[in-house]
């Protein structure tokens, strides 16, 4: 491979350089226009529309809560590594095609738009999102992965929290689907349960009933403790 003036490795060396120069710009536009002082008196940013094809780190702005990186040509995202209070983020209309540890420590978001990019392994991005704990819209529609079968109970399932979900809002019908589907066995055994019985002999005390309708149903961690609730009734 030739290093000389022209070669392949000069000119993706210059095109890094020049996004990175393009990013930071951009970023200081934004400072110039708003009049900050200081970098964490930052809660927002704008940098929408912008021609990105990557983020100059954003680490400095420890208090920014709401970002707008979309319709840009981000095809990773690794410039939130400190961004713990941001709580609406827009990465929507990008190039992403896998979100794997970049945003999985970002625990405070509400709102996450991730909707037309190039996202395609469902479980892995799902995975990304479970300690989203206060995550209430998430748009994910025109991903390859939107096209997965049972996509949307496989969303509703894991993350339990959302209630909107590609600008529709959840339903306790669509929650109670979801578990069914993706729990197929526990479904069984709580739906017996329901109704008051379990090999068609033994009677459950009313008190257990609260399992279908306390908050989270259907995580991986309210699956746990009803089970654990159940074996004490039944032991």
């Amino acid at each position: 491979m030739r290093f000389g003036k022209n070669s392949p490795v000069q000119a993706g060396s210059r095109k890094h350089q020049s996004s990175r120069m393009a990013s930071k710009q951009a970023i200081e536009d934004q400072l110039q226009k708003r009049v900050y002082k200081r970098a964490t008196d930052v809660e927002e940013l704008y940098l929408a529309r912008k021609g990105l094809k990557e983020v100059d780190d954003l680490s400095k702005f420890k208090t920014l809560k709401y970002l707008w990186l979309n319709h840009n040509k981000i095809q990773k995202i690794m410039c939130l590594t400190n961004n713990y209070c941001l709580s609406e983020l827009y990465l929507n209309n990008n190039e992403l095609k896998d979100i794997s540890g970049s945003l999985k420590h970002l625990t405070s978001l509400q709102i996450l738009m991730l909707h037309s990019n190039h996202l395609t392994n469902l479980e892995a991005t799902v995975n990304e999102l479970k300690k989203m704990i206060g995550l209430h819209t998430l748009n994910m529609f025109y991903n390859p992965l939107s096209q997965d079968t049972g996509y949307r109970f496989y969303v509703i399932n894991h993350l339990p929290s959302v209630q909107l979900l590609d600008r529709h809002k959840v339903t306790l019908k669509e929650r109670k689907a979801a578990f069914e589907v993706c729990n197929p066995k526990e479904a069984h055994v709580l739906q017996t349960l329901a109704f008051g019985r379990r090999s068609g002999t033994v009677l459950v005390p009313k008190s257990a009933l609260f399992l279908k309708t306390a908050p989270g149903y259907g995580s991986n961690t309210h699956t746990e403790f009803a089970f654990l609730t159940l074996k004490m009734l039944f032991s």
